[in-house]
Formats: C-alpha cells, structure tokens, sequence
C-alpha cells in the first residue's frame, strides 16, 4: 500500500471507530466529546482530498458551532436518568443480527450497480481555473438554491424545537 491509502485508510478506520465509540458512550456530554474528536478527523479526511474549503466549514460550523448547540441541549435537559439506564438491551443479539444482514444486503446491492452517471458540466480543469469556492457557491446559489433554503427552515425549526422542549414549565 502507498502512503496515501494508508492515510486514507487511517482517517476512514477511526471515523468508523468514533462513530461507535460515540454512540456507545452512558454519558451524553462524554458522547458529545467523542463526536469533536470524530469531526476533527472527517477534517482531516476533507485536507487529505483537496478540499480545504469542506475541511475549514466542516471544523468552523460542525465541530465549532453544532457541537456547542448539542451541549447546549444536553445541559439544558435533565438528563441524569439518562445515566443510570442500561444502553445495551437483552435483545441487541437480534439487533446485531439484524444489522449485519441488512449491511450484507447493501454490500449485494451496490457491488451490483454498473451504472456510471454522467459527467457534470464542471471539469477538473474548469474548477481549477474558476476555484473550487466559487464553483461551489455558483452552483449551491443557483442550481440547488431551493434545497439549500429548505435545509435552512429545517435547522431553524429544529433549534425552535429544542428551546422548546428544553424550556420549563412554571
């Protein structure tokens, strides 16, 4: 192997570790912890790919403003019951069970797709010379600028959700 798909093959082995460690831990904010380390690795994935822009977003919105909305959340909850119910169930041999035939599933599904979608209008060499920051704005504003508006009204409701819940009843 060369040292590029070492890297990748770091970088892609711990997000898949964090992710479970993550999701794993009794503790919300110690889940919450986790989740920064894991940030700061698909990160680092984002560098590995030439796309310093998704790297600086992805540690600036994600692991910068996300993660203090989460804590935020989890310290205005009352979570201490949380702590004391057990996370593994007596049935997560069946889970388990469940989980590895519907990724086998998956596996079959995708391995058989041959189908290659057609190349976007944008090139290698057209984005070089454009910029990937201004390609990206150019077709995130004007192409898929509904969705981007409708992905916006969802976080912002999802935060009005949370205040919500989280405030107390007099």
């Amino acid at each position: 192997m060369t040292a590029p798909q070492w890297f990748f093959a770091y970088f892609a082995g711990m997000i898949t570790l964090l992710s479970v460690v993550m999701i794993t831990r009794r503790n919300p904010v110690h889940g919450v912890l986790w989740m920064l380390v894991l940030f700061v690795h698909i990160a680092g994935l984002y560098l590995f790919l030439n796309a310093e822009f998704l790297a600086a977003i992805q540690i600036i919105v994600y692991a910068g403003a996300i993660l203090v909305l989460f804590l935020f959340v989890i310290m205005l909850l009352n979570l201490k019951k949380e702590l004391t119910v057990r996370k593994v169930q007596k049935h997560w041999v069946l889970g388990a069970a469940i989980g590895v035939i519907f990724a086998l599933f998956v596996v079959t599904v995708v391995a058989g797709i041959t189908v290659l979608p057609p190349l976007g209008e944008y090139s290698i060499e057209a984005i070089r010379s454009e910029g990937s920051i201004m390609t990206l704005g150019k077709v995130m504003y004007t192409k898929y600028l509904l969705p981007f508006e409708i992905a916006s009204l969802v976080l912002l409701v999802a935060i009005v959700g949370a205040v919500v819940l989280a405030k107390k009843r007099i």
